[in-house]
Formats: structure tokens, C-alpha cells, sequence
């Protein structure tokens, strides 16, 4: 079935429709930037904007950066403060007037990795980090997924999260080398292993695809790979997730 997914992100929101029996994109990644205020009807409006592209009429899955219970916000992450307690699914139905199904962002990466990538077949406890504005997570206990682990928002010295100190975005604004990164990130994957004990991690977002630039940083004892999907991964599994996951109303 072609279903379109909608990856959320802190700098743009972009969507691609995708065959959900391969876990291929049937078309082309079409982006919006996020808008900068982060507020909900108009982030729910660009949603609705990029149905409206693909001329789409079915249903709808979105990856969203941050907790999301039962199709409710419950944590701010890095959106408005307004975002938390609204019916994310019920909002984003009510503005596409189309069944919208939401999973937490880096739960859908880590569906879509499971389902059709790397760590398809794999099992035992497996985390799916992606890098980006912040540190999501998507954990699997033998291949079932286990919602809205935030490792990103463990404090860490004076700041009140970690991502905001070895996220993707703390590379840029910083204008770190991927070696200096490298460091943040793996005393990041440090606390990860100590709290969780994974089989396996497994890395997406944009800084998946550069790998190599620091992978002589990691050094934790988990065997650390990056996704093949990279940052495609969010849209796959949202796309997935519209049929697997979707709310039963």
C-alpha cells in the first residue's frame, strides 16, 4: 500500500509517499521549513500543505520530536510549550481531514530500520539513536517496539538535557570537528550503555550518513553501525506506522 509519511524535524518537516510492502519512497522527499515559532496550528497547517502537494488522499503517519502517548503531546522537546497535552493525532486529522496516525520520531526511524534496514532480523535490545536538532531514541526488545524512550533528556553538568550539548545541532552552532563531536557523542552513548545495556545501537538522522568522520570516537563496548536508510528512515516508518500502529477510534 502507498501511504504517505511525514518526518517532523526541528529546521523542516519533510514528506515522501512510500510503498509500505517494500519500504521504498515512490517519490521524491518534498520539504517545508518548520515554522519558527513551533506553534501548533502552524505546524498542523504544513502537514496539511504537503498532503495538499502529493494531491493525497489516504491515510497519514508522522514522525513527531517528542513524547507522544495514546496521540497525546506529553513533553515540549523542542517544539512550543504549547504542544503539550494537545491530541496531536486529533489536531492533524482535523486540519487534513484525513486519518493521521503519530508516533514518537525517532520510534518511527528506529520501525522503519527494524522493518526494512539494518537491524531487520536483529534481536535482543536495540536502540535506534537518531542525530539531529536533539538525540532521539527508538528502542526494540527483540523486534517490538517499546515507545518513548527520551535518552536525549538526561541531564548532563549545567545543561538541563544532553542533546543540548551532543546533538547534531551543537556541531553546527558550536562549528565543532566531527573528532570534538565525536567525544560529546560517545560520552552521550556512554550513559546509554551504563543505563540500558543494549545488544546493539544503531545510528540515523543527518549525521549517520558521516559516520566515518567520527566513528574512531566511539568507543563504548556495543557494537555502534549506522542505518542504511539514514535520513529517510523518519518517513518510512511514519508511513509504516499508519497502518501497523494507527489509533483505534
Amino acid at each position: 500500500m502507498i501511504v504517505l509519511g511525514i518526518d517532523i524535524g526541528g529546521s523542516g518537516m519533510k514528506g515522501a509517499l512510500v510503498d509500505t510492502i517494500t519500504g521504498e519512497m515512490t517519490t521524491e522527499r518534498y520539504r517545508i521549513p518548520t515554522p519558527p515559532d513551533r506553534k501548533p496550528n502552524e505546524m498542523a497547517d504544513v502537514i496539511k500543505q504537503i498532503a495538499e502537494h502529493f494531491d493525497y488522499k489516504g491515510p497519514i503517519g508522522v514522525g513527531f520530536p517528542s513524547i507522544v502517548k495514546h496521540g497525546v503531546c506529553k513533553a515540549p522537546g523542542n517544539l512550543h510549550k504549547s504542544w503539550v497535552n494537545i491530541n496531536v493525532h486529533e489536531l492533524l486529522s482535523e486540519v487534513t481531514k484525513l486519518p493521521v496516525t503519530v508516533i514518537n520520531d525517532a520510534d518511527a526511524a528506529g520501525y522503519a530500520t527494524m522493518n526494512y534496514g539494518t537491524g531487520k532480523g536483529k534481536d535482543g535490545l536495540v536502540i535506534m539513536i537518531t542525530i539531529g536538532t536533539g538525540l532521539g531514541s527508538g528502542v526494540f526488545l527483540n523486534g517490538e517496539l517499546l515507545p518513548n524512550f527520551e535518552l536525549g533528556q538526561i541531564p548532563y553538568k549545567k545543561y538541563k538535557k544532553i542533546e543540548q550539548w551532543a546533538a547534531g545541532s551543537a556541531k553546527d552552532r558550536e562549528n565543532l570537528s566531527y573528532k570534538k563531536w565525536g567525544k560529546r557523542f560517545n560520552t552521550f552513548l556512554e550513559y546509554v550503555e551504563v543505563i540500558t545495556c543494549p545488544d546493539l545501537i544503531i545510528l540515523g538522522g543527518g549525521a549517520s550518513k558521516d559516520f566515518k568522520e567520527y566513528s574512531k570516537q566511539i568507543t563504548i563496548d556495543t557494537p555502534v553501525i549506522p542505518a542504511e536508510l539514514k535520513n529517510h528512515a523518519g518517513i518510512i516508518g511514519a508511513a509504516a506506522a499508519a497502518l501497523h500502529q494507527a489509533p483505534k477510534d
